[in-house]
């Protein structure tokens, strides 16, 4: 009996880039680059990485791609008109995907589950939502507040995040596991900073106006804190796991309980970044 011949490769083919793009783009030319590799080990994936990051020519038609096909079972219209926002954002402002490549490259520095760009890029969802988000603040900024709630309820329903499309988001973000994460409407979370999951940046109650936290720069917040009100989280400091925070926590400081009450003060490198969620409570 003669050998049974193996069956060709359903995959299809992949696009070739210009050398150019990928030389302007470094993170897109990784991210290819570990899509083929993974392609190689794990043919069964093959067809999914040619989707979303091989059958494209930039990163921006693939992120367009990968998130319009990642809310489409939760939006009634067709995938691609997601995706037609989405590439509309990225053109019109430049900045939101220097922002999205400062917030990749935060979880691939920030968190140990994390081994390449392609992982967050794919499976993240902290990433996806925050990275939805940045789109959702652009229509807002354009007067289009019905599709900015929209793409705001499509996140919220798909990943389980909730950011107000009005709030402001810094770059260099890392929103770890992020189920729960619940963002106000002013609100602001400035660059490098590391949150967990179950976090609230709420108001008190009823008040209009500005009424929601500004979180500084390099701040880290570990899982289930809540923080309430118009309070500023000063550069630096950290906030303990489960914590409720009224009032304004000064910069490199530690605080945590409930209420969250002062407990150090912090050396060294912004704890965003080494993401040590030791309280160092000093003994008296």
């Amino acid at each position: 009996m003669q050998p049974k011949t193996p069956p060709a490769s359903t995959a299809p083919n992949d696009i070739d880039v210009p050398a150019e793009i990928l030389t302007a783009d470094p993170s897109w030319a990784q991210l290819r680059r570990c899509a083929r590799k993974t392609a190689d080990e794990e043919p069964e994936l093959a067809p999914l990485l040619h989707d979303f990051v091989l059958s494209h020519r930039t990163f921006a038609q693939a992120l367009a791609a990968r998130l319009g096909i990642k809310l489409a079972c939760n939006h009634s219209g067709h995938t691609g008109h997601l995706q037609e926002v989405f590439l509309e954002a990225f053109s019109d402002d430049p900045t939101i995907l220097h922002k999205v490549r400062q917030d990749l490259n935060a979880v691939v520095e920030r968190d140990p589950a994390c081994d390449t760009i392609l992982t967050p890029f794919l499976w993240f969802k902290g990433f996806q939502a925050v990275t939805c988000h940045r789109v959702a603040h652009w229509l807002w900024g354009k007067n289009r507040q019905h599709f900015a709630r929209h793409l705001q309820s499509l996140v919220s329903e798909t990943f389980a995040v909730d950011i107000h499309p009005a709030a402001t988001l810094g770059q260099g973000l890392l929103l770890d596991h992020a189920t729960g994460f619940v963002v106000g409407e002013t609100a602001i979370i400035e660059d490098d900073v590391s949150i967990l999951h179950a976090v609230t940046l709420g108001g008190t109650g009823k008040e209009r106006g500005d009424r929601h936290p500004k979180v500084r720069r390099g701040v880290l917040i570990g899982s289930g804190a809540k923080i309430l009100g118009n309070i500023e989280i000063g550069e630096g400091a950290k906030i303990g796991a489960g914590s409720v925070v009224l009032e304004s926590v000064p910069p490199r400081t530690t605080v945590a309980g409930v209420p969250a009450t002062i407990v150090g003060t912090l050396d060294g490198d912004a704890p965003a970044f080494n993401m040590d969620h030791h309280l160092w409570i000093p003994i008296l």
